[in-house]
């Protein structure tokens, strides 16, 4: 059975856990130990560490994820409606291809399930497993990575922390319909790897887009299935990270924002952390990212597409191209944009879809410009 590869919490660290008051997170949460392993049936979140770092050639030691777990049981929840369970660790295999294999396969499991697994890496080319998980679901994936980088590699090179992307690009079965990057640092990225980017019709943010204006990040996490973390995308100076310096990058503040958006998002089903080197620092501000996660969760409405068109308000805007169609939540607000059928092509999702978008872009439209995110959509859909 999967879950087999999981390793129990520490005696240790159960301890720790025992001397919790009752109001502590740690002390709602069902552990995996000797004895039992949580109820699958009972739980609507998972909690993974993995403790594998082959992936990061700037990480030479091995990972300690109790320090990431004391933070984050020691917080107190909010007034949650959310079962959680600690299945425990992933050892590494005897290769990082028989770590993947174990994490895949947990992640699938969980997923049917409809439990989202929470991961706590180890290196970002775990998520490379994350996406693989989704094999056996007959379903397009979109991932969404919160980086500096894009994470290409050379079509032959050995996956890694920083090449996976090509690896979830090239390799079958080919389930990726969109990959889109959050808070990337043009002088970490070629400019062939940026026209790359918007050859394949794939999303791409800066950070200072972002840091601007971080609600324009909102819409792409409501679509997203796969949401990964590159703890590199924070700045030294919030994250604690001296080992490898980042001078710029996203702020406590906004991260844990973005953390909380792809929590409320109905659609994500699969979220990690990476890319971390066991400093104490470091666990605080990853316990506080899984904590907004849990928060925005407890939040989710199951908005359409999930449910009926009658709370929704339907905009038409006609453009000299087309008419675009709008909807917008009476219940929260929210923006989609509709992305056509098209009869005669090969679609990929053979029926009408719903494109989560912001009410600025549907000013724009009004302003008659067409969507930028729109046509991508569109493009990817028919290719």
């Amino acid at each position: 059975m999967e879950f087999d590869f999981l390793e129990p919490l520490s005696e240790e660290f159960l301890n720790y856990v025992l001397g919790l008051s009752a109001q502590h997170l740690g002390s709602k949460i069902v552990l995996h130990t000797n004895e039992a392993i949580p109820d699958l049936n009972k739980i609507n979140i998972a909690i993974i560490g993995v403790l594998e770092n082959r992936g990061d050639k700037d990480c030479n030691i091995d990972v300690d994820l109790n320090a990431i777990r004391k933070e984050l049981y020691g917080m107190f929840p909010g007034n949650w409606n959310v079962t959680i369970g600690d299945l425990g660790d992933i050892l590494p295999g005897n290769s990082k291809e028989d770590t993947f294999f174990a994490l895949k396969k947990i992640a699938s499991s969980l997923i049917k399930r409809k439990i989202i697994p929470i991961v706590i890496g180890g290196s970002q080319d775990l998520t490379y497993a994350l996406y693989r998980g989704y094999d056996d679901l007959e379903q397009m994936v979109n991932l969404v990575s919160i980086d500096s980088r894009f994470d290409f590699g050379k079509e032959n090179e050995t996956i890694s922390s920083d090449s996976f992307l090509t690896k979830i690009i090239i390799d079958e079965p080919n389930n990726l319909f969109n990959f889109c990057n959050i808070g990337y640092q043009t002088y970490y990225n070629s400019q062939e790897e940026i026209d790359l980017i918007e050859k394949l019709f794939f999303d791409a943010y800066r950070l200072g887009e972002v840091s601007n204006n971080i609600s324009i990040s909102e819409p792409v996490f409501r679509d997203a299935d796969v949401v990964s973390i590159d703890l590199n995308s924070v700045k030294s100076s919030d994250s604690g990270n001296f080992t490898v310096f980042n001078p710029n990058g996203f702020n406590g503040k906004e991260i844990c924002t973005l953390s909380r958006y792809a929590g409320i998002s109905d659609k994500v089903s699969s979220f990690g952390v990476f890319n971390h080197n066991n400093t104490k620092q470091e666990a605080v501000i990853i316990a506080q990212i899984f904590w907004y996660f849990i928060e925005g969760y407890h939040y989710r409405s199951n908005e359409y597409p999930f449910g009926s068109r009658e709370n929704y308000l339907k905009y038409i805007v006609p453009l000299e191209e087309e008419d675009l169609v709008f909807y917008k939540s009476d219940k929260t607000d929210r923006w989609w944009i509709e992305i056509p059928f098209i009869s005669n092509t090969s679609n990929k999702l053979k029926k009408n879809t719903l494109l989560p978008c912001s009410y600025e872009e549907y000013l724009a439209a009004c302003n008659q410009e067409m969507p930028e995110r729109w046509w991508k959509a569109q493009r990817k859909n028919v290719i």
